[in-house]
């Protein structure tokens, strides 16, 4: 087959219908053939000078990609989903002395693993699991994209023993010098490559799969605990998507790491600087939850609050208080009902009872739960029974009963709280139903009834009472009907006015 015959077919990839399996089938037995005799080869085409020969496309590398560009739509495609044609492109991506052939294929792989779950079981079946390893320790930002991302997908519907592969292919190492090597080159001033950044989120998709298919294994990747908080650290918080890529993968990443090591623990908060990681990712969420809408808060910031709990958890008491400050209600949130400024606690409050972001709910106040040392009262202190209820009672956690009184900042019965700690001097008490000072509620001013609307008041609760007691439900005593009893209604003339 001549090149130019080459040319012709691949700008007839556009074909549809029959003709289009026609072509595939013959591209695909070209390839499979080509691994018997080698029958592809590659052609050079005398240049201006005689001197410079210059290298085409080889007829191999041609068909290939014609073979990506028909793949991306399954249609008509059968012969490159098949267990033969898994195979044949296995071994042209593994096998191929030419790195151009083989990201070819790797490609052509990817996207059948991609487009059709079956394939995926093939190529591990094949048992090539051990070359892909090897292939992504190579220093090659393509490689590692193509391979990072032929290994993620075989984490879904196989039997892939992630285990084998972190013990004898040492692939969580792999990973870690992958992700490693991004931190240093991510300290020049040049625009970043874009298949750097692609390479980088392939490797943290994929650590992230494996940590969490396989959390038994989850501390083999701790050395790339200090390169992504690396990363995360020299990356400016966009204003308008504070989480695009890669730093909601890098986040990602990190959440299915085991933080309870003395070594994390110094990673995570360094001497000198322990509050950077956390301020870093606090900064983040304060601008994530001002731009996403709710379908986005869930997929985007969700990954992010569970991050700052884990965080919590395992923080010195220096950045836990810091992360109290920052997070819980203040003294100025106080001079209204909590929730109602356009303060960063405020907009975490209203998030935490937003019926449209269910996980993002639950983990704003579980946040704020364990800010509080996981303590009803000081929850109902810190941000009112009526964010705190909700969460109390889904989760059965009994609310003691002086958690319902006005409360002072000025004792120390509440240490945990924020407001106790900005304002121990206050002589001022707390709503704890609003959480807002006592003093700083707007009084209610209601119109005084007259006698025949409190009359008519009166008749109408005693119907309702006496219609509860008809019921059976419960055993109940008519308020109305034991204050006559009892002496004290007074019979008010006929001419009697308020």
């Amino acid at each position: 087959m001549s090149i130019a015959s080459a040319r012709t077919s691949s700008s007839s990839a556009d074909l549809t219908g029959p003709a289009k399996l026609e072509e595939v089938t013959r591209l695909m037995d070209k390839l499979t053939t080509d691994l018997q005799q080698i029958n592809l080869l590659p052609h050079r085409m005398q240049g201006p000078r005689s001197s410079e020969i210059q290298l085409t496309s080889t007829e191999r590398d041609a068909h290939l990609e014609q073979v990506k560009v028909y793949g991306r739509d399954p249609t008509n495609a059968d012969p490159i989903f098949t267990k033969e044609a898994s195979q044949t492109l296995t071994r042209h991506a593994f096998n191929s002395p030419s790195q151009t052939t083989s990201r070819n294929a790797l490609r052509c792989l990817a996207n059948a693993m991609l487009l059709q779950a079956d394939t995926r079981q093939k190529f591990v079946d094949l048992e090539y699991m051990s070359k892909a390893c090897a292939k992504l320790k190579v220093d090659n930002r393509d490689d590692e994209f193509l391979v990072s991302r032929i290994l993620f997908l075989t984490t879904y519907d196989t039997n892939i023993d992630i285990e084998k592969l972190v013990d004898q292919e040492k692939l969580a190492d792999t990973i870690c010098q992958n992700i490693s090597r991004h931190s240093k080159q991510g300290k020049a001033k040049k625009p970043i490559d874009p298949m750097q950044e692609m390479a980088l989120i392939e490797s943290l998709k994929l650590m992230f799969n494996l940590t969490h298919f396989c959390p038994q294994r989850s501390g083999a990747f701790s050395p790339a605990l200090q390169p992504i908080l690396s990363i995360i650290s020299k990356r400016p918080i966009s204003s308008t998507a504070p989480l695009e890529q890669p730093i909601a993968p890098l986040v990602n990443a990190l959440i299915n790491l085991e933080f309870e090591s003395k070594e994390n623990i110094v990673i995570l908060f360094p001497k000198g600087s322990p509050n950077s990681n956390v301020d870093r990712l606090i900064g983040t969420l304060e601008k994530s939850i001002k731009v996403y809408a709710d379908e986005e808060l869930e997929h985007l910031v969700s990954p992010l609050l569970t991050l700052l709990r884990k965080m919590y958890e395992v923080a010195p008491e220096e950045t836990r208080e810091q992360m109290r400050k920052t997070l819980l209600p203040s003294t100025e949130d106080r001079q209204q009902p909590l929730g109602r400024t356009d303060s960063f606690s405020a907009r975490l409050l209203r998030l935490s009872t937003n019926p449209a972001t269910p996980q993002v709910r639950e983990l704003i106040s579980g946040l704020l739960f364990d800010m509080s040392d996981k303590d009803a009262r000081s929850f109902v202190q810190n941000v009112g029974y009526g964010f705190a209820s909700g969460f109390l009672f889904q989760h059965n956690v009994p609310i003691p009963e002086n958690a319902l009184e006005a409360w002072s900042t000025s004792g120390s019965e509440a240490s945990n709280t924020r407001a106790s700690q900005e304002s121990k001097n206050l002589a001022g008490k707390i709503n704890p139903i609003t959480g807002q000072f006592l003093d700083m509620e707007e009084p209610v001013e209601e119109e005084k009834m007259t006698e025949e609307e409190r009359e008519r008041e009166a008749e109408r609760l005693f119907v309702l009472f006496e219609r509860l007691k008809k019921t059976g439900v419960v055993d109940i005593k008519n308020p109305v009907e034991t204050a006559f009893h009892e002496g004290r209604f007074e019979e008010l003339p006929d001419d009697s006015e308020e």
